[in-house]
């Protein structure tokens, strides 16, 4: 499974979009391979016009959706320590995101800069699509 971030998500729902990304999450959901998380469904949704509100909400409802539970906050409060004592600092969210990527062995598809900091200190896998719908990680 590939957790795709929102950022990925907002470009590729764009008109004028990254056609990179919109054939990447193309790829990601005929293989059933993209999975969605609580942040990043409320960062998706929550910014969403009125308009497409409705539409977002039934694609991200047949999508596998991973819950925050309790255990998540804790460990994404144990990142954040560990973060914040390396001298990086992030959003919140994506540390939770994170933290939900790594407890379930998942790369993150993502295009925030953010992450990439993380990845440096822990061990969160990045996504990169390959060639021919193959899926490479980008730090392995």
């Amino acid at each position: 499974m590939v957790l795709v971030d929102a950022s990925i998500w907002i470009e590729a729902l764009r008109r004028t979009g990254r056609l990179d990304i919109k054939v990447a999450v193309e790829a990601l959901l005929e293989a059933y391979e993209a999975q969605l998380c609580a942040p990043v469904r409320l960062e998706v949704l929550g910014g969403a016009r009125i308009e497409d509100r409705r539409r977002l909400g039934g694609y991200f409802s047949i999508i596998p959706h991973r819950p925050a539970r309790p255990d998540d906050w804790e460990r994404a409060i144990s990142l954040a320590w560990r973060l914040r004592d390396a001298g990086i600092t992030v959003p919140w969210n994506d540390i939770l995101i994170a933290a939900i990527a790594i407890e379930d062995c998942v790369r993150l598809y993502t295009l925030d800069g953010h992450f990439e900091m993380i990845s440096k200190v822990c061990s969160l896998l990045l996504y990169k699509p390959g060639y021919g719908g193959s899926f490479l990680p980008d730090n392995v």
